[in-house]
């Protein structure tokens, strides 16, 4: 387990970190998301043992890394926004070469070509990394911070600068390294967090704002649920009713007809479960609903509004 208990880190009088905890347990995908200067490189940093805190403490695995930095970083696979890449060596030199300095004791071999098939790099060990694609130089950076197997993976910024085919593959690249390993993914790619992460962490002017299940996080801000439904009916009619039930803010049609059945995408408030009132409304009028569905809020709609809510509180 990785845990930080009100850390805090001062520039002078500007609180970087402001008095944060959290926790993130083994096997989890977890996202550290905030806007430019919220503190999430701060932390990263200071998890890592790049920095030091003002005041607070960071335990992983049991290991403080104030009092044992040694300890902390033989459990952590850094990947930062800018990969710390030789370009003058091939990819097997320079993933020969982060094995030594890692001191692992594994058979080097064998551990390299693991390391080097699973994020898809084998067949261009011999290249000079200079020559390498940028999405080839993402994965070698993934490799290094991998080598020698550590519990916990933290990436920075892990696709930037990357085509949509080569954002993919990294991510599915992330997703299946979380099957092994403790992952913390800080990212501005909010579309990237619902897609890989398990939990979400979001940070504001150092402060921690949310911390949520990625599939919960609409409630923090509470968030109107939406769904989309099918019936078979009269469209004005059924529009008509739809928005006079129990609990639904907004409903809209686009009016295309599919046979005898319209489609209508609702807004509901989130206390209330409209799904049964939706039903019983339509099945007095035998109007039969045809299909439902729930559609997901998007992340960046819950970010902005909880970083508007708390920077509102602020006075700002």
């Amino acid at each position: 387990m990785l845990e930080i208990t009100n850390l805090v880190k001062n520039y002078g009088t500007k609180n970087a970190v402001d008095d944060i905890s959290f926790s993130i347990k083994k096997g989890e995908i977890v996202g550290f998301l905030g806007p430019n200067g919220a503190g999430k490189s701060t932390t990263m940093n200071i998890i890592t043992g790049y920095l030091s805190a003002t005041s607070g403490t960071v335990t992983v695995g049991g290991k403080d890394i104030f009092k044992d930095p040694m300890g902390v970083k033989k459990q952590i696979g850094f990947l930062p926004e800018q990969p710390p890449l030789y370009v003058d060596m091939t990819v097997n030199e320079y993933l020969s070469f982060v094995y030594d300095l890692k001191s692992c004791r594994f058979n080097k071999k064998e551990h390299l070509k693991e390391v080097m098939e699973k994020v898809k790099v084998y067949d261009v060990r011999n290249r000079l990394i200079r020559n390498l694609s940028k999405g080839y130089r993402q994965r070698v950076g993934i490799a290094q911070a991998i080598v020698g197997n550590p519990d916990f993976i933290i990436f920075d910024e892990p696709t930037v600068g990357l085509d949509p085919v080569q954002i993919i593959e990294i991510r599915n690249l992330i997703r299946s390294l979380g099957k092994s390993h403790t992952v913390i993914l800080s990212t501005h790619i909010l579309s990237e967090v619902q897609a890989i992460c398990d939990r979400v962490i979001i940070i504001n002017e150092g402060k921690i704002v949310a911390n949520e299940k990625t599939t919960d996080l609409n409630r923090t801000v509470g968030q109107s649920a939406k769904m989309k439904i099918k019936v078979a009916g009269p469209n004005k009619e059924v529009l008509n009713l739809l928005k006079g039930l129990q609990g639904i803010l907004s409903v809209t049609t686009d009016g295309i007809r599919e046979g005898d059945t319209y489609s209508y995408v609702l807004e509901s408030t989130p206390s209330i479960d409209v799904r049964k009132i939706i039903f019983n409304a339509l099945a007095a009028r035998s109007w039969p609903l045809m299909g439902m569905e729930n559609l997901e809020a998007e992340l960046e709609d819950v970010f902005v509004k909880l970083i508007k809510s708390e920077n509102e509180k602020g006075g700002k």
